[in-house]
């Protein structure tokens, strides 16, 4: 009887694809949390020298994460009950070497995948005696209030950008409409200043027109005098 297929396992996966590690490094990682409790995982891969170990702790914490939001499994009763690391494309690259010759380069990548799955009941009541004789939780306990406290505090960082975003936003349209007031003012006064020069030029050119008015009455009564006095001699 043929065991089950690899994308038929049960349990919550998550799946992170084109690794850049190969994958014989990557499954020398795997083969340390494969079996173990999600407290147990978390403190293997956050003391391995491996590179690869950050990226695999990341979907260790996106599959728990699948589990507690889509299938209600609380994160202290889930182990890695699966755990492997598949081929990837590989790229290839070149370097050069003596006499003109090249030597190929295979950067290997990988796809990595972990299940987590729920202790049955037996095993859990295990756990709980043992954790009650020592007294003290576990260390899924821990591991899984440390999740929560790492997603709460994500989730008030974006909160508090959304937040200040929108306050630029506002801050940016309040500005926008005390250009607009400013401008307007600016209008404004420019408009009472061109009417008070306007008044004034109009004035002038009425003071001038009566004072040619004036000069010309004059003229014309020194005129008339000249007249009647030759006349008169």
């Amino acid at each position: 009887m043929t065991g089950l297929k690899t994308n038929e396992r049960p349990g919550t996966r998550a799946v992170v694809k084109y690794v850049r590690v190969s994958p014989s490094k990557a499954r020398a990682v795997l083969d340390l949390v494969r079996g173990e409790s999600y407290g147990r995982a978390s403190e293997i891969l956050a003391f391995s020298e491996r590179s690869v170990s950050e990226v695999i702790g990341k979907c260790l914490d996106s599959a728990v994460a699948n589990a507690e939001n889509n299938d209600n499994i609380p994160a202290e009763e889930l182990f890695v009950s699966a755990c492997y690391a598949d081929e990837g494309p590989t790229l290839k690259r070149w370097r050069p070497r003596a006499r003109g010759r090249a030597t190929q380069i295979l950067k290997r990548t990988s796809h990595i995948t972990i299940i987590v799955s729920r202790y049955d009941d037996a095993t859990l009541a295990d756990l709980r005696e043992r954790e009650e004789a020592k007294g003290r939780a576990g260390s899924s306990t821990h591991a899984a209030e440390a999740r929560r406290q790492r997603v709460e505090r994500s989730r008030a960082a974006a909160e508090e950008a959304a937040a200040a975003e929108e306050a630029a936003d506002h801050d940016h349209d309040h500005e926008g409409h005390d250009h607009a007031d400013e401008v307007e003012a600016v209008e404004t006064v420019e408009a009472e200043v061109t009417a008070e020069e306007q008044a004034e030029e109009q004035a002038e050119e009425q003071a001038e027109e009566q004072a040619e008015e004036q000069a010309e009455e004059q003229a014309a009564e020194q005129a008339a005098d000249q007249q009647d006095e030759e006349e008169s001699n």
